[in-house]
């Protein structure tokens, strides 16, 4: 857990410095486990994250953007009514664990001074944002109810007494000297790491390993300095906001981990850090959850069409073998002398080939000799005419597949709000039930997403075929550079410019790259071209488009340089 304890507290002190003194203007709850507060101070707006997701629990300055539903949940609507306009006084962290307490001073329905308390507790899945009046010390309400039944010691109820989480009774790892440290460990026992954090408050795994690493060989020498060393910086204040990606994992800290390697990416300011962290993280966890059933619909289809591929290569070989009916019938019908009703078969001269060999021709016996060899001019036009049926066939279920890998891909990408385009593509499609969509009152015109390029070239770019046909046929102008993965399911992506320099033509195609199924990969194709050279064919499906005077460039999809691009 990197969001541990000590991170708390270097998070606290960044907000104490960014919020404190701040008003409230405005705040949001666009999911269920999360709150958007607005708080002006110091001359601007700061968006205020509070997170009690089971996964991603957090609290933090952003600059991401949320959807905001249309109307708030009760939660929402109790927090408007009671911090809506109120000072943020104070920002507290309960010790060094993982509770932090926003305190407000607003007014009451009759216009007198009051406090409320907004408690943060980030614990995995027990994680919870819990208002209190501070004057009766008890629950207005909180995003997620615990009942007595479920917490006999913590009942999170609203008119309940809040009550502070557990104590832990640990040592607090920033004032301990050598002699605490050696104190509180078993040498003979091992597992030093754990032991470490069994004993001092706010530690997790991340930071204990640190120390354990920074001490060589751990032993009673070299444990104790190597914990007061690693302290150090977070006990002065000095943050360097690090992410550290291993390959097949990536953390984050608030000070730099020696002992993980990985490429480095370093950040102003811990809020900084958690934006590019969780970049499309929470995200992808709500996307999954709302779009589960497009996810199944989406593979079941995909399955479906590859499999009538492969019945549908297997029929087109058979049908190949069309012209050795006619060579058959031929054949049959130069020796219809020789055929008698009755016979099962026959051998004749092959004059096809040049060894001049015999070939045995099976027979119905029940047919006379005109008539079999009927039977095998039949089949030959048969086969001849299912060629050119079979060939369509495969050609409109292959453009199936590539529908389908697109949406799959699509998907990968998508926000919540994409998910419902997607869903009301799906039942305009055929492919769902109307009944399983709501009807809206009015079709809003698809929201495209912003990026700007180093030299300050606007770069819209479409998550979904709705996006994607609305972007390249009513947003673009002719003259715009279009871009997209070739031959690769991704998105449309637009440069807002007839002439743009070749580093924004770059950056596009990263963007392109980064929004397609090619997305891990390295030195992907991107082909670009004038919106000009980009028509949709009579009748094709939802983003597809062909082009022609394309070049193409290779670039490998890059998610930091997309988030720093993202407007």
């Amino acid at each position: 857990m990197a969001f541990d304890g000590l991170f708390t507290k270097a998070m606290v002190e960044e907000l104490n410095e960014a919020l404190t003194g701040g008003r409230v203007n405005k705040i949001h709850q666009p999911y269920k486990n999360e709150m958007i507060m607005v708080i002006r101070a110091r001359g601007k707006n700061n968006k205020l994250l509070l997170s009690a997701h089971p996964s991603y629990a957090r609290v933090q300055l952003t600059d991401t953007v949320q959807d905001n539903p249309s109307e708030p949940p009760l939660f929402c609507v109790m927090m408007r009514k009671h911090l809506d306009g109120a000072i943020l006084e104070n920002i507290q962290q309960n010790g060094l664990d993982r509770t932090i307490m926003f305190e407000f001073k607003g007014k009451n329905e009759i216009g007198d001074i009051s406090y409320k308390q907004l408690y943060v507790e980030i614990m995995g899945r027990h994680s919870n944002i819990i208002l209190v009046d501070k004057e009766k010390g008890t629950m207005i309400d909180s995003i997620k109810h615990i009942p007595p039944a479920q917490n006999s010691y913590r009942t999170i109820l609203p008119g309940s007494l809040y009550v502070n989480p557990p104590a832990q009774n640990k040592k607090n790892p920033l004032i301990a000297d050598a002699e605490t440290v050696l104190q509180s460990i078993d040498f003979n026992t091992g597992k030093i790491g754990k032991q470490l954090v069994a004993s001092f408050e706010g530690l997790s795994p991340l930071i204990s390993n640190e120390v354990v690493a920074c001490a060589g060989l751990a032993n009673r020498e070299t444990i104790p300095g190597a914990f007061v060393k690693t302290m150090k910086p977070i006990l002065e204040k000095k943050y360097t906001p690090v992410m550290i990606d291993s390959g097949d994992k990536t953390y984050f800290y608030m000070i730099d981990l020696s002992h993980l390697k990985g490429e480095r990416t370093k950040l102003d300011t811990l809020s900084m850090l958690l934006d590019r962290y969780y970049f499309g993280k929470a995200e992808r966890d709500r996307v999954r959850q709302q779009g589960n059933d497009l996810e199944r619909l989406i593979s079941n289809e995909l399955q479906k069409n590859r499999s009538k591929i492969h019945k549908l290569e297997r029929t087109l070989e058979e049908a190949e073998n069309a012209g050795e009916y006619q060579r058959l019938g031929e054949l049959l019908t130069a020796n219809l002398y020789a055929v008698k009703k009755g016979m099962n078969e026959i051998q004749v001269l092959n004059y096809y080939d040049e060894a001049g060999s015999m070939i045995t021709i099976p027979l119905d016996p029940r047919k006379n000799p005109a008539d079999n060899a009927q039977k095998y001019f039949s089949r030959y036009q048969k086969a001849k005419n299912a060629i050119i049926v079979v060939q369509e066939q495969i050609a409109k279920t292959n453009d199936e597949i590539y529908y389908f890998e697109a949406l799959f891909q699509q998907l990968e990408s998508a926000s919540p709000r994409d998910i419902e385009e997607i869903r009301e593509e799906l039942v305009e499609e055929g492919y769902i039930k109307a009944r399983h969509v709501k009807k809206k009152k009015k079709p809003e015109k698809p929201i495209i997403e912003e990026y700007v390029s180093s030299d300050g070239t606007l770069i819209h770019a479409g998550k979904n075929n709705r996006q994607n046909d609305y972007l390249t046929n009513k947003v673009a102008r002719r003259d715009d550079i279009w871009l997209h993965t070739k031959d690769i399911p991704g998105s449309h992506i637009v440069i807002q410019s007839a002439e743009p320099s070749d580093e924004t033509i770059l950056e596009a195609a990263i963007i392109a790259a980064y929004y397609s199924k090619a997305k891990e990969s390295s030195s992907v194709p991107v082909d670009y071209t004038k919106v000009r050279h980009v028509k949709k064919p009579s009748g094709a499906k939802p983003g597809f488009v062909i082009y022609d005077q394309q070049h193409t460039v290779y670039v490998t999809p890059d998610e930091g340089k997309v988030m720093e691009m993202k407007k």
